[in-house]
């Protein structure tokens, strides 16, 4: 292990060259996609030194290369038929994890013990905390960092970034609950015991917006232990007046507060929003 980044690294400067006759180097990319399926490494994680995302780069090159490292491979189930470079996770019963039918997880991604997948998809470099719930149709994109007992509510879409390396994926933080039809993408950060209400769309160039205040808090970071909801704002432009979307805080939890759903809701329904 203790050479394996260098190892990526220099496959990487030679990428162009490779292609799925290499055993060699499918091998050294494989034993890279295997600590990450298992756990063992992750893509990214937030230092708590810092409090910013650190992005361990050799592992989304790792990514990039499997699938260049890898042809395409024929997989019948029943009826169905899939065709694709990547394997599909396995074990789940041993690994603890709850996966119903309809839902599909790459090899690459790591679910942690107690997660229970309903119908969704999980993508390679993903890391899903233990005790995580993702719900139906709910999607976690290529190298999204998911906390531990989070609740990804129905139709979640957490993006996915691989290119450039160096990009930060989105990262929801421990103890989250994400509401029915979120967009999460590009990087944004929902931070540990945040709650986002049904629709909320956050990315990088979303303002989020203290509601007590009116100051802006952040672009595309909801703050800890906070109530977000999807808002707009309104903005002048040469063609006329539009109202363009932001995040509003509207309450702030105490530090280490369960989710009371009903109570959420009750919050929620006061400013025209749910869960």
């Amino acid at each position: 292990m203790a050479d394996l980044p260098a190892r990526i690294d220099e496959l990487w400067e030679r990428a162009g060259e490779l292609g799925p006759d290499d055993a060699d180097a499918l091998a050294v990319v494989t034993e890279a996609i295997t600590l990450l399926d298992r756990g063992e490494e992750r893509v990214a994680e937030v230092d708590p030194a810092t409090d910013e995302v650190v992005v361990h780069e050799w592992l989304k090159r790792a990514i990039l290369l499997l699938f260049r490292l890898r042809a395409i491979e024929t997989t019948e189930l029943g009826p169905f038929e899939y065709a694709d470079k990547l394997p599909l996770k396995h074990d789940f019963a041993a690994s603890g994890v709850r996966v119903v039918p309809g839902a599909s997880a790459r090899f690459g991604s790591h679910l942690g013990r107690g997660v229970v997948c309903m119908p969704s998809y999980v993508n390679i470099g993903a890391r899903v905390g233990d005790g995580t719930m993702v719900d139906t149709w709910a999607t976690v994109g290529s190298c999204a960092q998911i906390g531990e007992r989070v609740h990804l509510s129905g139709g979640v879409g957490i993006g996915g970034v691989l290119e450039p390396p160096q990009a930060a994926p989105v990262v929801v933080e421990d103890d989250a609950m994400i509401g029915s039809r979120c967009m999460v993408t590009e990087g944004a950060r929902v931070g540990r015991g945040a709650v986002l209400g049904a629709g909320v769309i956050l990315n990088p160039s979303i303002p989020v917006i203290d509601a007590e205040t009116g100051g802006e808090l952040s672009r595309g970071h909801v703050p800890p232990w906070s109530v977000a909801v999807l808002a707009t704002r309104r903005r002048v432009f040469p063609g006329g007046e539009f109202f363009l979307p932001c995040v509003l805080v509207i309450k702030r939890l105490a530090e280490g507060e369960r989710h009371d759903k009903a109570q959420l809701n009750d919050v929620l329904r006061e400013h025209g929003a749910s869960v």
